[in-house]
């Protein structure tokens, strides 16, 4: 009886032993071995076997870790301030470095970033901060990735995720913008105009030329008017040339009537404008 509970006994000791020897290190991680105190080294993925009480087997993570940088109040170089929030993401490359070099990975990337991310949207303006965001993303990376250097970490990228502007800002922008297209609406209009100006101007040179342009371009006016079946009938005519004609009709007009109100008397012939031939007056004198 006593021979049957020893065997039970070390059966239970061997298998406390093994269940503390035995570490399992997943494919995402990889593991740093201390033994009493002083790291051993790294460990591979797969099933690892320790001495217990004398090491201690630390996994780390090896997959990239998504972490958000919380809305900080920035004010940039020309004075104004600004939300501005964004997301980092990083991936541990040395394990080792990870464990012994820092207490805490995350907190730390995440306290430096947020410094990292005040220090580089100040040194921007605000048109800078909202139309060079790749920039700007670019730049707190490279800040980033000199610190976290020494700890074995490698920031992979930085986004900034949100802009936040006070709303007497958001009103001078729109208006702004608003006054911005107005401007362009108006360059547009003149280059317009300029153009139209200028095609006239060459259309009448080529009427002058070719004075039967002129009248086909009337008769096509007259087929866009007969369009719409009105009853409207048009006479097209040059308008200077018929003003000049109406002219000379009323001129006429009128020493017609001039003539016939003041008659001349038979036999009171006008005098006679010959100049004389020596020296004698002249005739009707």
């Amino acid at each position: 009886m006593s021979t049957t509970v020893t065997v039970v006994a070390v059966i239970v000791v061997v298998l406390i032993v093994l269940g503390l020897a035995v570490r399992i290190v997943k494919q995402y991680e990889k593991g740093v071995l201390f033994r009493f105190g002083r790291v051993q080294g790294a460990r591979e993925p797969g099933l690892r076997l320790i001495i217990p009480i004398v090491d201690v087997l630390h996994r780390v993570s090896l997959r990239i870790v998504t972490m958000p940088i919380q809305s900080q109040g920035i004010i940039t170089r020309d004075n104004v301030s600004v939300d501005v929030s964004a997301v980092a993401y990083f991936r541990v490359v040395d394990a080792v470095k990870s464990v012994v070099a820092i207490e805490s990975v995350r907190v730390a990337i995440d306290q430096i970033a947020q410094t990292t991310l005040r220090k580089v949207v100040g040194q921007h303006t605000l048109d800078e901060t909202l139309s060079e965001t790749d920039r700007i993303n670019k730049d707190i990376r490279e800040i980033l990735d000199v610190a976290t250097l020494d700890w074995g970490v490698e920031v992979t990228l930085v986004e900034l995720k949100d802009i936040q502007l006070p709303e007497s800002m958001k009103r001078a922008m729109a208006r702004q913008a608003e006054a911005e297209r107005e401007k362009r609406a108006k360059i547009i209009n003149a280059q317009g105009e300029s153009l139209a100006a200028t095609a006239l101007g060459e259309a009448s040179d080529i009427m002058m030329e070719h004075p039967l342009a002129l009248q086909l371009r009337n008769l096509q006016s007259l087929v866009e008017i007969g369009v719409d079946k009105n009853t409207t009938v048009v006479f097209p005519a040059p308008l200077m040339s018929t003003i000049g004609e109406l002219g000379s009709f009323l001129a006429r007009e009128t020493a017609a009537a001039t003539g016939a109100a003041n008659p001349v008397p038979v036999g009171a012939g006008t005098p006679n404008l010959v100049p004389p031939t020596n020296g004698a007056a002249p005739v009707g004198s």
